[in-house]
């Protein structure tokens, strides 16, 4: 079994597809850690606020078939992939980590860099892997959350009971 780290991401129904997305990963994989949810400004272009969270799973499931099935789920919640790569997302989840991999596999680039780009994604992480190691940065998902430039991007926590 693989331990997964997954980014989720809504900026369109917010709390419904949020909720329905954490559903429908605890039907297909049982046990779900959620990590609080975080508010966010939308990044690379003008839209409204994100809510972000980061979840752990376990799998089985080889990376690609891990992967055509989050592509599933965010096509069930209306994931248009027609628009600009940055734009509304009913349902955005994004493999951060599958366990110890690292560098491009069946065209999926692991660790993804958003970990060390983005507070609404290493947060999230670090709520919940704070000791952690990054595959590639070898310092851990706290360590690297306590060095980031919290200035860099708006975020806040919003209550928000899964």
């Amino acid at each position: 079994m693989a331990i997964v780290y997954l980014s989720l991401g809504s900026n369109v129904e917010r709390e419904k597809h949020i909720r329905s997305g954490i559903r429908a990963l605890r039907e297909q994989f049982g046990a779900v850690l959620c990590s609080p949810v975080y508010e966010s400004e939308s990044v690379g272009f003008a839209g409204s606020h994100f809510y972000n969270l980061v979840v752990r799973i376990e799998t089985s499931l080889p990376l690609t078939e891990l992967n055509n099935a989050l592509k599933k789920i965010e096509d069930d919640h209306g994931r248009n992939r027609t628009g600009p790569k940055f734009s509304p997302r009913t349902l955005d989840i994004d493999i951060l980590t599958y366990g110890d991999l690292s560098g491009c596999i069946e065209g999926i680039d692991l660790p993804r860099e958003e970990i060390s780009k983005n507070a609404f994604v290493l947060l999230p992480l670090a709520d919940i892997a704070a000791t952690e190691m990054h595959p590639l940065l070898h310092k851990s998902y706290g360590e690297l959350w306590a060095a980031y430039d919290k200035h860099k991007q708006k975020l806040w926590r919003v209550e928000f009971p899964l």
